[in-house]
């Protein structure tokens, strides 16, 4: 018997270079293939939205589109005087309520599933007679959290105080209710934990699609990646601390060293420092020519939340990555995973390793095999099926 399900969702699932949107793509895909039937209700913020459902078409039975509403401070403030709406006008979205309302009364459903956090769980009253999970994927106040303590600027950490103390407000109340909450780290789980000690949480990481991002002949030359979306501040604070003062250092070691940060949205600070050594090169059509063509992967991320997906890119592809701790999070050990945490510890990794390919290239081995043993999304579509199974009894 097919199986079917309503996703309701903050975003639309593509196009995959931005990380939310890769993990509903990646997992509806799978569930496709093995027979589920998918009504997908999502809200669209990109002009281009609308055009692009032809590349994800097929994997749902269903496709309706919303217009994202807009969510100011004031918004946010008074919506915790009554947390749930009961009724669609009481709801920033009316037309999404409606919506919903809609698909219940025309259609059964083995499981709702919502993807996002605030922007979805205000639909809890329609969806609590079935069997629901919420999906906010990490915890928003740990990624403010991080980025406050980065902060130097008095002004900015007024306002970024001010942004996590409603987070946290929020995350203490809104995912109360549902039938299972899933993050995709036991780090985020720790935190919104810490907030509601009786959340029904589950950890399910990302995958990589491996017969895309897969090991090519070893790299020659001295190119050094990094790849995100730089709309994104964590991505875009990473590649300015490697430009600025991670590379230098490198270059100096090894004058044949390039840069490459490769993505989505790069701002005119980060494209002023292209050159010669440094290549800033917007967004591209693929990732793994990029990632093929280097020797390391750099990801001296400092702040964000849950799983970085450019980590798990980079070992399938079976490069050697240099990372913060906080790259990692949610990411088993791996052998070819070295740790740095300042500009000096970064050099020093990369110079050691840009002088041994032999090593570079055992490194690398080990993390492919670390990708192919747990992180596939076939493992992560099995996790959701047993999921969907446990909340249907």
């Amino acid at each position: 018997m097919r199986r079917t399900i309503l996703l309701i969702s903050r975003c639309p699932p593509y196009p995959l270079h931005l990380g939310d949107r890769l993990i509903i793509g990646n997992l509806f895909a799978q569930l496709a293939a093995r027979g589920y039937q998918t009504d997908l209700l999502a809200f669209s913020d990109r002009p281009s939205d609308l055009a692009e459902i032809k590349h994800y078409r097929a994997h749902f039975r269903h496709v309706s589109l919303l217009p994202d509403p807009p969510r100011t401070a004031l918004d946010y403030l008074l919506r915790l005087r009554a947390p749930f709406p009961q009724r669609a006008e009481q709801a920033w979205s009316p037309q999404m309520w409606q919506a919903i309302e809609a698909q219940l009364r025309q259609e059964r459903y083995d499981v709702i599933h919502l993807f996002g956090g605030v922007q979805v769980y205000e639909y809890r009253h329609l969806v609590e007679p079935l069997p629901n999970l919420i999906v906010p994927y990490e915890s928003y106040s740990l990624l403010l959290e991080r980025q406050l303590a980065q902060t130097r600027s008095i002004r900015q950490k007024i306002a970024l105080w001010l942004r996590w103390h409603m987070a946290r407000r929020y995350e203490r109340l809104m995912f109360e209710g549902f039938g299972a909450v899933v993050v995709l780290t036991e780090t985020d789980a720790a935190a919104l934990r810490s907030l509601a000690p009786h959340l029904p949480l589950r950890v399910i990481p990302n995958g990589v699609a491996l017969e895309r991002f897969k090991p090519q002949a070893p790299a020659e030359g001295a190119h050094l990646l990094f790849v995100g979306n730089y709309e994104y501040a964590p991505n875009l604070d990473a590649a300015l601390w490697l430009a600025r003062d991670i590379f230098p250092r490198i270059k100096a070691r090894e004058p044949e060293a390039e840069l490459w940060l490769v993505g989505n949205g790069p701002p005119a600070d980060l494209r002023a420092f292209a050159d010669e050594a440094i290549h800033v090169t917007g967004h591209v059509p693929a990732l793994e020519p990029y990632y093929a063509r280097a020797a390391l992967f750099l990801s001296p991320l400092r702040f964000g939340a849950g799983i970085k997906n450019k980590i798990l890119e980079a070992m399938a592809m079976a490069l050697p990555v240099i990372a913060t701790s906080l790259s990692l999070d949610g990411i088993a050990f791996a052998e070819g995973v070295r740790l740095a945490e300042t500009a000096a510890d970064f050099a020093e990794q990369a110079c050691a390793l840009l002088a041994d390919a032999a090593l570079r290239a055992r490194l690398g081995a080990a993390n492919r095999a670390v990708i192919e043993a747990h992180y596939t999304w076939s493992a992560v579509a099995d996790a959701y099926e047993s999921l969907y199974a446990q909340l249907s009894r």
